[in-house]
């Protein structure tokens, strides 16, 4: 008897989450669904204003440089992906460390435990970790006490461009951790870096220093990876369940994790504003610095902006955040929006978002896949929380960290329909 109840138990919870997958992302309207045009720039502060560019189709980024269209899975990831990394290589600077830079990466586990405390259905550990062999991160372990021994899914989870390192307990980290997953929540280093800088007070400089051009949003996808690192050092978690859930600041970082970082299996991004000269401020020297000059940039202007609008007499910026949502693929995305005005929703993701997330979209139907990129459109606000916010990424993780989790373990070799691994 106890079988049979435990049995319908676990399939009146399977049927309570497919109705709640279906009413978290509602399925997008034709109108939506046609969106093919970059936002309108209507940052007062943006260094480009481009006019017209609302009117300028994106380009897709299955178009080839010869002007043709990939038509496989295959020559995806063999030749059109490559081409982007590439390029966005050269905008970014590196995306990982190389060979010089190895030296200030050091063993991940020597962590300095600060506290263990005891909290309803987990166990929190305040602890600071070397992201840098000279630089200690902050950081809070969430461990599921209530829920067996795991090894369970984890959610790296990082704070905004304001408040605390601990802030996404609050958020996320207390569901997730009292649900069975491992939670390490965090912020990034321009929001806490050596000798205690941050973006205002010589963090970017800081970074240029010792690693030459390494843009800081590049380099926080790749602490993400650290930290992902960290997290399969620890027996409680299964280091092919990963996930990331960034807010706001740490919503930007997310697009770049989804691209850069293999380690990562599922990422949500809360309002981050996706298009890279819209609403938000790309632009500062904390994200892209668009218009500091660099020596190795070997263009007219020597700045990040001329790479990503190369084609100045074009409104729009040829490089945009579409190809990285795209690169991300095969593995799982949630862009969550908190804005559905007809494009001033100013630092949130409103309806012109839709262009952007429609040309990624194109990358995940022709790999097969297209249920794994969705967009969460909501008007619940710029917030980390909200009534349709929470839905999104609860049946997001549940999906894809804990019941179709994607055994992501790179690039190489995705050849076909992208499939479980």
């Amino acid at each position: 008897m106890n079988k049979v109840r435990m049995c319908i138990a676990a399939s009146v919870a399977a049927i309570t989450l497919a109705v709640a997958t279906e009413v978290a992302v509602p399925p997008a309207s034709s109108r939506e669904l046609a969106r093919r045009k970059h936002h309108v720039a209507n940052s007062p502060r943006t260094p480009a204003p481009e006019p017209g560019q609302e009117n300028t189709t994106i380009l897709s980024p299955l178009l080839k440089p010869n002007g043709e269209k990939v038509t496989s899975a295959a020559e995806w990831y063999s030749t059109r992906r490559p081409e982007l990394l590439k390029l966005w290589t050269e905008v970014l600077g590196k995306t990982e460390p190389n060979e010089a830079d190895r030296k200030w990466f050091g063993d991940i586990t020597k962590t300095i435990i600060k506290s263990t405390e005891e909290q309803p259905g987990y166990t929190r550990i305040d602890l600071d970790i070397p992201l840098e062999t000279d630089f200690l991160q902050h950081h809070l372990l969430l461990i599921p006490r209530d829920q067996g021994r795991g090894p369970f899914p984890a959610v790296i989870a990082w704070a905004a461009s304001s408040g605390d390192y601990r802030d996404p307990e609050r958020w996320w980290g207390e569901f997730l951790a009292s649900n069975g997953y491992v939670v390490l929540s965090s912020w990034s280093l321009m929001r806490n870096y050596r000798n205690a800088t941050t973006s205002r007070t010589g963090a970017p400089d800081l970074l240029y220093d010792r690693f030459g051009r390494w843009l800081p949003i590049a380099r926080m996808a790749y602490d993400i990876r650290r930290q992902a690192q960290f997290l399969k050092t620890r027996p409680e978690v299964d280091g092919s369940r990963i996930g990331f859930i960034g807010f706001s600041h740490s919503a930007k970082a997310a697009v770049y994790a989804g691209a850069f970082a293999p380690e990562i299996q599922a990422v949500v991004s809360v309002d981050p504003h996706i298009a890279i000269n819209g609403g938000t401020n790309y632009y500062d020297p904390w994200y892209l610095s668009w218009q500091r000059k660099f020596k190795d940039i070997r263009t007219e202007t020597g700045t990040v902006q001329s790479l990503l609008n190369p084609d100045i007499k074009r409104p729009g910026f040829e490089r945009d955040h579409h190809e990285l949502l795209a690169m991300a693929a095969p593995r799982p995305f949630l862009l969550i929006g908190g804005d559905q005005s007809e494009g001033d929703g100013g630092h949130s993701d409103d309806l012109q978002s839709w262009g952007y997330f429609n040309h990624a979209k194109e990358v995940y139907e022709l790999l097969g896949i297209a249920e794994r990129l969705q967009f969460a459109s909501t008007a619940d606000g710029h917030k980390a929380n909200g009534p349709n916010i929470d839905p999104a990424w609860k049946t997001f993780f549940q999906r894809w960290l804990k019941e179709t989790p994607v055994r992501f373990t790179g690039w190489r070799d995705q050849y076909g329909p992208a499939r479980n691994r």
